[in-house]
């Protein structure tokens, strides 16, 4: 997290009684795998742009990406929560998507983070709302997490944009192709 923060829950083990167990199970279990995603594209980003005048950038990224997928690795414990049975599909997805994007050059690159940070920001703020309309106090620790993270994969969309995103040949074709991946996954890891 952003300044050294640490966002640890206080026990190994969240009491479940009282909890909406589907919906928790549901957003953890999708950020879970969004996460690992996520990690296995800047994964395959580094692979082919790593040694390159960007890589600093994208290993920057990535490192805060190493720090959300801990943090949901613990979740899953804390909440008994099992993932999502397709891991190992993203875990070629992602990392073909990042070096595929990665094989575009940088602005290819920052192109597919734009496209899958903005859609991983409007999931989150979704998620945010769902758990406050269930029960903001009861869920705090929990809504504390998914906002650093929004917040960060927020910053990663901004970065993108910053490094030329947007000049990518096809790049509207490129985003919505990618965003319609995302939205697939969110969809089929929230259920499997």
């Amino acid at each position: 997290p952003a300044g050294g923060a640490s966002l640890r829950l206080c026990s190994t083990r969240v009491a479940q009684e009282g909890i909406n167990k589907p919906v928790i199970d549901r957003i953890i279990r999708v950020d879970h795998a969004g996460e690992y995603g996520a990690n296995r594209i800047y994964a395959g980003q580094m692979a082919v742009l790593g040694r390159s005048s960007v890589g600093p950038v994208i290993q920057q990224m990535w490192n805060q990406e190493k720090d959300h997928l801990k943090k949901f690795d613990e979740l899953m414990v804390a909440y008994r929560v099992r993932p999502t049975v397709l891991l190992p599909f993203w875990n070629v997805a992602g990392f073909v998507l990042g070096a595929g994007s990665a094989l575009l050059g940088r602005k290819g690159a920052m192109a597919c983070t734009v496209a899958v940070e903005e859609s991983i920001s409007e999931h989150y703020n979704n998620q945010i709302r769902t758990l406050i309309e269930e029960d903001p106090e009861k869920y705090k620790e929990l809504l504390q997490v998914i906002k650093q993270f929004r917040d960060d994969e927020q910053e990663h969309h901004d970065i993108g944009l910053e490094h030329d995103a947007e000049a990518t040949p096809a790049y509207s074709v490129l985003k919505t192709a990618i965003q319609l991946g995302c939205k697939a996954a969110i969809f089929l890891s929230e259920r499997i």
